[in-house]
């Protein structure tokens, strides 16, 4: 549960530290005094959308800080091992930052954190019911997911969305192989063609340049071997050869080592030189002699070399390319022929998956109808408690069409506050003041399954008074009972129950509105219940009443 909220320089709240304990926790304060901006600034804690109009005018960046005990709550635990994060001392801090020119930046004990970090670790610590859910009450898919929590029955719902995800993807493959075939046999004709063109040229990697190279050879034969002819003379076989010199250097040279030593060094030099233009004038006449004057393989040369160009210029800008067609097209022939056969696996796959999502849907279908009875009768017991005499509340099932990732029917709550008039959505029958009780109730029910540490309501008190607060205020207190909630009230009978009651004072500074929150102490509360009643909050009769609802249903100061 959270233990501590800072606050700087978001909307009207410069600067200020909220503790909350375990229980009940109320914020109270006259109105626009910002104690639904408290909430909001918890909110954008926790990863909701940070609005750059959340920062304070004339100030860069607005600060939320929130340190939260997570200790004994596994799941917080295994989520932040996933993250690579850990608690320190049981203890967590979420920081977010907004900045005035529109980014925003979080953080999990000082390690840099995504929105949606915030959101994932955020959902596991609180549930806020703002100003505005009472909007997503009438939502088919939050009342699903109340009657599924309530039921036991998230798991299931899950596999069930698990599988027909699964179901759909199959057959958008099934689908995409089945035109991927239909395109192929259209063209499975001029396929086979131009695959038995490149098939039957017969082409090795490489092949251009080796036939570059051997025309070359070819066309220049009678120059290749008259200069080779002549090199062979020149360095061996003529009158004056090169070799015959360096033979004569080498005699020299072992004569001159005998008279002096330091020259013998240089006749292996002149020795080695000699071996090398002997083998180099060998094989310079050996190649000159072995020329092949042959008109006719040039010919065959050139035939092959515009074949090679004409397939490069259908199939690809080099050889490779063209090697790399036939492939590809060799490829395509291969997926035709196991078209048939990857079809027949794939519907096998899905009608496998589509087993699996029906039995989990039936049984899903099964426990939602025993959960409904369940919560109908948990709710109306509850019903009369919160002013809504004679209310019932029922839970309808639409069944689908056609198979659904929620399964086989549509969840949608329907309810009567009259008696005497049918149940109807919620959205027909129920003012906003009594939609605000109506998921209190469903919060409140599902407080006993659900184990989020912190329940915050903001305007749950809206279009109700009297005897009627007291009874929320009674039920706020019930749902608290080892947990923490979190109330917004400008109701003095939700405020009494409080165990730990704040108020949010407006003021100015520097010419600017500027609010803040303290923990109220003695008779200091008595004095804001009294305010809260209505009256004039030092007159006798408002004390006397604040004291008494205080000593009656509160903490007895």
């Amino acid at each position: 549960m959270f233990v501590e909220l800072r606050i700087r320089n978001f909307a009207v709240l410069k600067d200020l530290s909220v503790s909350l304990e375990p229980g009940l926790n109320v914020l109270s304060g006259e109105t626009g005094a910002g104690k639904s901006i408290v909430v909001d600034a918890l909110e954008t804690l926790v990863g909701g959308r940070a609005s750059t109009g959340v920062v304070r005018s004339g100030e860069a960046r607005a600060l939320v800080e929130g340190v939260v005990d997570v200790g004994g709550l596994d799941e917080v635990a295994e989520q932040l091992a996933e993250l690579g994060l850990e608690a320190d001392d049981d203890h967590l801090v979420l920081r977010r930052e907004i900045r005035a020119e529109g980014r925003s930046r979080g953080w999990v004990n000082g390690s840099p954190a995504t929105a949606g970090i915030l959101r994932r670790i955020g959902s596991l610590l609180v549930d806020i019911h703002g100003q505005h859910e009472h909007q997503r009450l009438m939502s088919a898919d939050f009342q699903q997911e109340v009657l599924d929590a309530f039921g036991g029955c998230r798991d299931l719902a899950g596999e069930v969305a698990s599988a027909f995800r699964r179901s759909t993807g199959l057959m958008r493959r099934l689908a995409a192989l089945e035109d991927r075939r239909g395109e192929l046999e259209s063209r499975a004709d001029f396929i086979r063609f131009q695959l038995g063109e490149i098939l039957g040229a017969k082409i090795r990697p490489g092949e251009d340049d080796e036939l570059r190279m051997e025309a070359n050879r070819l066309a220049n034969a009678d120059v290749l071997a008259r200069e080779c002819h002549a090199l062979h003379e020149l360095l061996h076989g003529g009158e004056g050869a090169v070799t015959d010199r360096l033979a004569n250097a080498v005699a020299r040279i072992q004569r001159l080592g005998r008279i002096d030593p330091s020259l013998a060094p240089h006749q292996p030099i002149l020795e080695d030189a000699y071996h090398q233009l002997s083998d180099a004038a060998g094989a310079l006449g050996d190649y000159g002699a072995g020329i092949d004057h042959d008109p006719a393989r040039l010919e065959d040369i050139r035939e092959r070399q515009v074949l090679l160009q004409r397939l490069q210029r259908k199939y690809g800008a080099t050889l490779a390319d063209v090697i790399e067609t036939g492939e590809t097209l060799r490829r395509e022939l291969d997926e035709l022929e196991t078209a048939d056969l990857d079809a027949t696996a794939l519907r096998a796959e899905l009608a496998r998956e589509r087993e699996n999502w029906t039995s989990a849907a039936e049984e899903l279908s099964r426990q939602r109808r025993e959960a409904a009875d369940r919560l109908a009768g948990e709710a109306e017991a509850a019903f009369p408690g919160l002013g809504l005499e004679g209310g019932r509340f029922r839970v309808h099932f639409e069944e689908l069409s056609a198979p659904a990732a929620r399964g086989l029917e549509r969840i949608r709550f329907t309810a009567t506050m009259n008696p005497g008039f049918p149940p109807a959505p919620l959205a027909q029958i129920a003012s906003g003041g009594e939609l605000s009780r109506v998921m209190l109730v469903l919060k409140s029910v599902l407080a006993g399954i659900d184990d989020l540490p912190t329940l915050v309501f903001d305007e749950v008190d809206a279009g109700i008074g009297g005897v009627v607060a007291g009874r929320v205020g009674e039920r706020l207190e019930e749902v608290a009972r080892g947990r923490q909630v979190l109330v917004v009230t400008h109701l003095a009978r939700i405020a009494a129950r409080a165990a730990n009651h704040l108020v949010v004072e407006k003021g100015a500074a520097d010419g600017t509105a500027v609010s803040g929150v303290r923990r109220l102490e003695a008779d200091e509360r008595v004095r804001e219940i009294a305010r809260m009643l209505g009256g004039d909050p030092e007159s006798a009769p408002s004390l006397d009443h604040a004291r008494e609802l205080l000593g009656v249903e509160g903490t007895g100061e």
